[in-house]
């Protein structure tokens, strides 16, 4: 069955980097878009990130555009999300998704705070 695993959360001072990874099997990984959400409670889920199959195309919410990257690696079916200059409100639980399905991880937190 299809697996998400997500790590790399954590706490980090303002201004600060994390990297993301989302492990995932159970599927042919190399023809799948994939994604990253995240959510705070209280608030819907948002769209953070999306990478094609091939990983050639990729696009961002305006809130993290020119700070986050989304990059994969087909070859160790993983997706990762490099975070910098982290805000507050980057502040949230980040789950991994495989692209246009109801396949989620069990999400990982990332909190900025000084």
């Amino acid at each position: 069955q299809v697996q998400l695993v997500e790590s790399g959360g954590g706490l980090v001072q303002p201004g600060g980097s994390l990297r993301l990874s989302c492990a995932a099997s159970g599927f042919i990984f190399k023809i799948a878009g994939m994604a990253w959400y995240r959510q705070d409670p209280g608030k819907q889920r948002e769209l953070v990130a999306i990478i094609s199959s091939g990983g050639r195309t990729t696009n961002y919410a305006d809130s993290v555009k020119g700070r986050f990257t989304i990059s994969r690696d087909n070859d160790k079916n993983t997706v990762y999300l490099q975070m910098n200059s982290l805000k507050p409100e980057d502040t949230a639980v980040y789950y991994c998704n495989k692209w246009n399905t109801n396949y989620w991880g069990q999400g990982t937190q990332v909190t900025v705070s000084s």
